[in-house]
This record gives structure tokens, sequence and C-alpha cells, in this order.
């Protein structure tokens, strides 16, 4: 029986930082000879050669033509063989593996490589299973209910039109200036924010213009009101960023909202009575309350397994992809204008100081649910996996298979992968924990 060519490669493995392997390979030359054979034949049933029968055609001509084809097919074989060998050390977590420099293989010559790689760092999880965290669920109260209640009533409720002086979360129907000018490439947005007639501003949170809560509260229909607007520096509206900008507002009305009552609600809610109403609140506010001390419980007890590990090394290129992932993170987050990315770039380095700590978060938390998943033999299902795509391309407004085909070009269905694995195995240590 033929000898198979991962067997015929000889490998020597080396430390070159923590994290790092390489692999230095040497495979001889009667096996590059012996593959190039079998490569060679191969390829015989694949490339048609006039004159002669698929398959039958001289491997000496068929090596002469076709040699750079055949020197790639057979180098991508005998890297792909060590790489094999270089995974049966299972002691070694390799996360990823590339070809260092740029070797050539050449027929019946003996062939030297190296291969550089990523390994998952070294280190002790300590007694993990001892772990354990007492978080009390706390009751829902009538009084939080009422509080509740009182909210949707109010949320629930009709404007109306009242003559007394405008409090907070009123509506007021207003003609308003200000001295802003505009430029003659101004959006109708911006125009709409340095003046408008017959429109109405929210005594509210988000703020229609900065500063307007303060400025309008007790303000009185039929009056005029000035006021200065100091817009934030991250103003949607570029023009207006940084910008302090007077107004004079004229009040045209003032509406309030009108609680429900008792039978409104219960009507709005859709439900037979205001008790079926609180019952339905309760049993929410309960889940709410839940989820909260789950997602307590599952900070509390990483935590700890993060403190019993204590510091250890992460792979060097993993985390310099991480880390540039992170900073385009933040950059999709931030520059929406020439102006942002401007910005940006002033504070790129203090972006990066960002982008390294949370990247170095993510991969730490990471490898150590990983090694958790290898200690009791966590795996993630394939059902799992496709019932978490039902659910986001539900929530995404997309068909499944659809969402799908888009998370596998974009490089996302890894970083699902990821996600649903982490949160099952930390799922497995709180509920270990709170037992």
């Amino acid at each position: 029986m033929a000898k198979k060519l991962v067997d015929s490669i000889q490998m020597e493995v080396r430390s070159t930082q923590p994290c790092r392997k390489e692999f230095d390979f040497v495979v001889p030359a009667d096996a590059v000879k012996a593959e190039t054979d079998r490569t060679i034949s191969e390829f015989s049933y694949a490339v048609a050669i006039p004159g002669f029968r698929q398959g039958k055609a001289p491997a000496g001509l068929i090596k002469s033509k076709y040699a750079p084809q055949i020197k790639e097919e057979l180098q991508r074989r005998i890297i792909y063989a060590a790489y094999e060998m270089a995974s049966r050390d299972e002691s070694l977590d390799i996360i990823s593996c590339g070809l260092e420099g740029d070797p050539k293989v050449e027929f019946g010559a003996e062939f030297k490589f190296t291969l550089g790689a990523d390994v998952a760092p070294e280190f002790e999880l300590g007694d993990y299973k001892s772990i354990k965290v007492e978080l009390p669920l706390d009751a829902v109260t009538d009084e939080q209910v009422e509080e509740r209640v009182k909210f949707y009533r109010t949320m629930y409720g009709n404007y109306a039109d009242v003559d007394d002086a405008a409090q907070k979360e009123d509506m007021l129907k207003v003609n308003y200036h200000s001295d802003f000018e505009l430029p003659e490439d101004a959006s109708a947005s911006l125009k709409r924010q340095a003046a408008a007639e017959n429109t109405f501003i929210w005594l509210s949170e988000p703020e229609t213009i900065p500063g307007c809560i303060a400025a309008l509260t007790g303000a009185k229909k039929g009056g005029e009101y000035t006021f200065e607007a100091k817009y934030p520096d991250d103003y949607r509206e570029a023009a207006l960023a940084g910008k302090t900008v007077k107004y004079t507002v004229n009040v045209l009305g003032i509406q309030r909202r009108n609680e429900l009552n008792d039978e409104e609600l219960a009507e709005k809610a859709r439900v037979k009575s205001i008790d079926e109403f609180r019952d339905m609140l309760r049993k929410a506010m309960e889940q709410e309350n839940e989820a909260k001390r789950k997602n307590e419980a599952a900070d509390a007890v990483y935590k700890k397994l993060s403190e019993l590990a204590g510091e250890f090394p992460l792979p060097p290129n993993v985390l310099q992809a991480e880390i540039q992932k992170e900073l385009q993170k933040i950059a999709r987050e931030t520059v929406k204008s020439e102006e942002d990315a401007e910005k940006f770039k002033a504070e790129l380095e203090q972006h990066k100081k960002t982008a390294e700590a949370n990247a170095t978060a993510s991969l730490r938390r990471t490898f150590l649910l990983r090694k958790v998943a290898k200690a009791e033999g966590i795996k993630l299902d394939r059902a799992e996996v496709d019932a978490q795509l039902r659910d986001m391309s539900r929530y995404y407004g997309y068909k499944e298979k659809d969402f799908r085909n888009m998370l596998e070009k974009n490089g996302g269905m890894d970083e699902l992968q990821l996600d649903i694995m982490n949160a099952k195995v930390l799922n497995q240590l709180v509920e270990a924990a709170t037992k």
C-alpha cells in the first residue's frame, strides 16, 4: 500500500512568542515525486490532449504542458497535509494558520516550508465548578404596578387644549425663527430646525431644540419667548453642531395629555378589565426582573471565572484583527458626515485605545468560555443556530434564507455562532452557580 503523504512529512514545532507557534516542515524528495505522480495521474483525466484518450496521455507530456498548474495543485496538497499533521496535536488549539514566506515546490526536489499559527492561550481555569452566586429576585410591588399603570394612562391618553401655563410633557403649537444663517445648500430638515410655522414642540426628552424645555415651561398661549440653544458638538445636523443659536418662539396653543380612566385604558390595552391589565403588567414586570437577575448573575459568574483564570496572553494576529474590527465599528457609529470623518481622524489615537480595550475584553471572554466548553464537552447544535437565525430574520423583517445568505456573505455567520456558543456556556455556568 502506498504511503500517505502526511506520514512522509517531517515536522518540528517552535514557540516564537506567547500564543504563536511555527511549524517547520520537510517533505523528502521521494515523497514529493510520489505525490507529483499521483497529481499528474489525476490531471490526465481532467484535461484533453489531442491524439490521446482521456487519461491515456503520457505523464511526461502532461507534466511539461501543465507544469504551473500541477505545481500549484501539488503545493496545495502538501500544505493541506502539513496542516492536517499539525492539527493532530490536540494540545495545540490552533486558531488561525498561514504559510510563512513564499516557498515554491519543485518536481523531484525536497520541499521545505513553514506554517505560522496563532494558538489559543494556555492557562488554568481554576476550580470554576465551585463558583456560587446568590442574587435575590426582586419582588414586584403594588406601588410599582400602579406606577406602570399610570405611565400607560398618560401614554395612551389624548392631547387636549389647555389654557394654563405650559408644563413638562406638554405639546406646544408654535411659530419660531432663529438668528442662524442657513447655507445655500441647506437641507429641508436644517431649514425646519432654523425656523418653522404652525408646528409643534414637545416639552419632553429628547428636546426638539436644545434648552426648549427649560425656556418654555411656564409659557402661556399668545406669549413670545426668546432663548439661546446650545447645540452639542455631535449634533446630527453638522451645520448646527457646537453652535449657539438664538430662538424666538410664539406660542399659538398648549395641549396636554388627558389620563385615561380604567375603562378607557382597558379598551386601549384590549383587555376585559383594569384588573386584568394589572395582572398582565405584573407578569411582564416579573419577567423583566428575572431577566435582570439572570444578566446580573451572568456578570457575577464571569467576573469570578475571570479572577480564577488570572491574566494570560492573547494571540497577537487574532488580537490585531479584532482591534481593526472594533475600530471599524466605532467609525460606523460615529462618522455620519465629512466633518465627523475629520473629527474621527483627529481623535484616532483615542479611538484606537478604545478599540484595543474592547477587543482585549472580547477575546479574553471568548477564550475563557472556549476553554470551559472544551472541559465540559459543550458543543453547538445546528438546530440552535437555525432557531436563532429564524428569530433574528423575523425580528429584522427578512426571509430566513435571505438573512442566512447575507450573514454568510459578510462573514457574520461565524460571529453569530460564537455569540450563541458563548451564551450557551455562560448559561450553563450560571445554572450551576445559582443552584
